[in-house]
């Protein structure tokens, strides 16, 4: 194998103006952690204290030279396989926890492949706590002695904290007191067994240079983005004894397990701040009672036992401090009453789930799901990452895509400016993560290579500092004031010399027995006189002590009325909220009735228009069948009308032709009666029936119009008039038919009529047989015989 190749020298930035002096690099490390297996072939070598080198290993493709391929990495710091949690801490996290005790943000977070060691860097192990307990402990080693009561400090919904009063923090510390279960006082607070190892930190860790004359609380918060929806770790989901949860089948649910947690939504406050809306913030006063709370939602964070890791983290996690400061009054009793004075810093610690291959791992169903959010929202920070530094770069101004996933629109305003931003890159050393870790790699050189906006100090407030201990008793001397024994002894009067020279000296005893004498008769003195004074000052006590004790009484009765007017007051926002729970089931109740009844309503007038508009079409067809039938009608009695006036015409024709045929007939009878009978028959010939024309009677005419016969097929035959059939049947035609039906005799003569009714009615069948064509034959017509 050759030496490693040196890598390229990273391109200059182009920096503009003087505000560039003003921005921090984002700080990423590199921790390699050991192999899990002393056999396993290694991919990754700690050159030195800052440099990585990745190597190629066996049975991957080579480079064109057929060299294996070697990476050097450069980082801020690189932490080694034997790097312990207290030098991780005190590199990486020790200084962020500086800036937030003095009001500044900061975001921590890890990031790696599956079982790089992420979840073990910032929770840690029994007897090798993380970074997390460690930053708790030092917050709590720093402002121990400083912090305010409890429920001092109150947050709202708003991304910001508000301050109570003495008294309302005492109301609601009685009233937490007075549950079923109380808490325990921090201070006498056991740790779980369960994580007592990780939070036992043998070093001492404190920040420097606390601001005495303020007073701190802090808050915590856990959340979990999983499948890119945000979830609150810390949330108890209870069921509502009054109102049940219903599931998606529109039945109760029987138990309140069933019941899953809600997702909550970003906002954004007034301060253009990312925030959780709805998300639990706990107080807590001690290391332990902090850690139980992460150790109680970290049960509830979603991990899955996959082929690469047993324990495989399933969502990124979140675990949020929130120091609260508030300075002091003037008399540094109490806290001040002013909302603009409170410097709100956070530090968030973020566990990101580790990136991963599907091939790799064999995720089905949900597994696969999860993997590809995880690999989704982590893009997504790459991608923002890389628009980041092309916009420092190169002056660009290309929007930077926060909104893309949770993770990054909740982190926006660190990348912004707000505050500090530390990366810790996690790397598996082993062989089969080279082409994961070759991607951690790359990312986490994109991202040192982003500036982040150096956070501004705020203005402290104009108070005089050294308040705390203004009003406080001195327990012992304070610069060169001397002792008030010392005081006392200097008002007696000085001794005179003691000191014997001589035996037969009778001055010096009698100077000493009258001085000692003098300043026993000064002691007595002072001693009345202290006597007195202590009567005075028991007497002042006494009346102090009644006093007081009268205000206490009088403190007690108001918070005592204060108390039960409080109760009465819980008691009836109790019974009304029941009321109201009642009340908001019932109308719901009412809603879902009203909405299937509407339903209902909706569907019975659908009917109703359908049914409206087939008897509309109905009554419609039936008008259409109406009018086609009363034209029918109409039209079918018009023509039955005139069939009638033409069957009457008929009958009235007929009967005139009847009527005319007997009037002829009497006619020929009586021409008969009265005509001579010749004497000698002439033959009659053809031509002189031409030429005769035989004088015909007055008679009526018929009336006119036609006239419909029946013959005998059943055939309808038409007649016209008589007075036309006179008109068109000359003398000679009716010769010429009467000749025609006149048959021959067998002498050849013909044969005369004797019958005078059967001549005329022939006639008139002629006449009519005219008038129908030629094709009507009579059916009385002899033949005439051949001579």
């Amino acid at each position: 194998m050759k030496p490693a190749k040196a890598k390229m020298p990273r391109k200059p930035v182009i920096k503009k103006g003087s505000q560039s002096n003003l921005k921090d690099p984002v700080g990423v490390y590199c921790r390699v952690r050991p192999l899990s297996f002393p056999d396993q072939e290694c991919c990754v070598e700690v050159v030195n204290s800052t440099t990585v080198q990745l190597h190629t290993p066996e049975g991957y493709r080579l480079n064109r030279n057929g060299d294996y391929k070697e990476t050097q990495y450069s980082f801020k710091r690189v932490f080694g396989i034997h790097t312990t949690q207290k030098e991780l801490f005190d590199v990486v996290a020790s200084p962020l926890v500086d800036d937030l005790i003095h009001g500044k943000n900061g975001l921590l977070f890890t990031y790696g492949v599956t079982g790089s060691g992420k979840t073990h860097t910032m929770t840690g192990s029994p007897g090798y706590g993380g970074l997390l307990p460690r930053c708790l402990n030092m917050i709590f080693n720093s402002i121990g002695s400083f912090q305010a009561k409890r429920y001092v400090f109150k947050s709202n919904d708003r991304n910001s904290m508000e301050i109570q009063c003495e008294v309302d923090a005492l109301l609601e510390r009685q009233k937490r007191e007075a549950m079923p279960v109380p808490k325990t006082p921090s201070n006498k607070r056991q740790a779980d067994p369960e994580f007592a190892d990780m939070i036992n930190v043998q070093e001492f860790c404190k920040a420097e240079e606390i601001d005495e004359d303020s007073v701190y609380g802090v808050f915590v918060s856990y959340i979990e983005i999983y499948n890119n929806y945000i979830y609150d770790l810390l949330e108890e989901v209870q069921l509502d004894p009054i109102k049940p949860k219903w599931n998606g089948c529109s039945t109760p649910m029987r138990n309140a397990e069933s019941v899953l947690p809600q997702s909550k939504i970003l906002r954004e406050d007034k301060n253009h701040n990312m925030y959780v809306a709805g998300c639990t913030e706990v107080e807590v006063k001690s290391t332990e009672e902090a850690f139980e709370v992460f150790w109680r939602g970290q049960k509830k964070r979603r991990i899955a036992n996959t082929h690469l890791n047993r324990e495989s983290s399933r969502s990124h996690s979140v675990f949020s401090i929130k120091l609260v400061q508030a300075p002091l009054d003037a008399d540094g009793d109490n806290v001040l009453q002013e909302k603009e004075q409170i410097t709100i810093s956070q530090l968030s610690l973020v566990d990101l789930a580790g990136s991963e291959r599907t091939n790799r791992t064999k995720a089905e169903g949900n597994r696969l799901r999860e993997a590809g959010n995880i690999n989704q929202s982590l893009m997504t920070l790459r991608t923002c990452m890389e628009v980041l530094r092309e916009n420092q770069t190169y002056g660009t101004n290309k929007m930077v895509p926060y909104r893309d996933s949770k993770l990054t629109h909740l982190f926006k305003n660190y990348f912004d400016g707000e505050g500090k931003v530390r990366m810790i890159v996690c790397v598996n050393p082993k062989a089969e993560d080279y082409e994961e870790s070759l991607q951690v790699m790359r990312f986490a050189e994109v991202t040192q290579e982003v500036e982040v906006a150096r956070p501004v100090d705020k203005a402290i407030c104009g108070l005089t500092p050294g308040r705390r201990y203004r009003n406080l008793p001195r327990g012992g001397p304070v610069g060169d004031e001397p002792l008030v024994t010392e005081v006392i002894l200097q008002s007696f009067p000085p001794l005179p010399p003691s000191k014997l020279l001589d035996i037969n000296d009778e001055e010096t005893l009698p100077k000493l027995i009258e001085a000692l004498e003098k300043r026993h008769h000064l002691r007595q003195l002072m001693t009345e006189e202290l006597n007195k004074q202590c009567m005075n000052f028991k007497a002042l006590l006494k009346e102090f002590d009644s006093s007081l004790l009268n205000k206490e009484n009088y403190i007690q009765e108001k918070l005592n009325e204060k108390e039960k007017l409080i109760s009465g007051q819980k008691s009836e926002i109790e019974r009304l909220e029941k009321k109201n729970k009642t009340l908001e089931y019932k109308v719901e109740v009412l809603e879902k009735t009203t909405t299937i009844y509407e339903e209902d309503k909706r569907n019975l007038q659908q009917e109703l228009e359908s049914q409206n508009q087939k008897l509309q079409r109905q009554y419609s067809d039936k008008r259409r069948l109406e009018a086609r039938l009363q034209g029918m009608v109409t039209e079918t009695s018009m023509k039955w009308q005139k069939e009638c006036e033409r069957r009457v015409a008929a009958t009235q024709l007929e009967m005139q032709n009847k009527l005319w045929v007997k009037d002829e007939k009497l006619k020929q009878l009586k021409a008969i009666v009265t005509e001579p009978k010749p004497e000698k028959p002439e033959r009659p010939s053809r031509e002189r029936d031409r030429e005769k024309i035989l004088p015909r009677s007055v008679s009526p005419s018929p009336v006119p119009g036609d006239v419909y016969k029946t013959r005998g097929g059943g055939q309808s035959v038409q007649f016209t008039d008589i007075e036309t059939l006179k008109q068109e049947s000359p003398t000679g035609s009716r010769k010429r038919r009467s000749s025609t039906i006149a048959p021959a005799q067998p002498d050849g003569t013909e044969s005369e009529w004797t019958d005078v009714e059967t001549r005329c009615s022939v006639a008139v069948e002629m006449r009519a047989g005219s008038q129908l064509g030629p094709g009507y034959q009579h059916h009385a017509q002899p033949k005439r015989k051949k001579p």
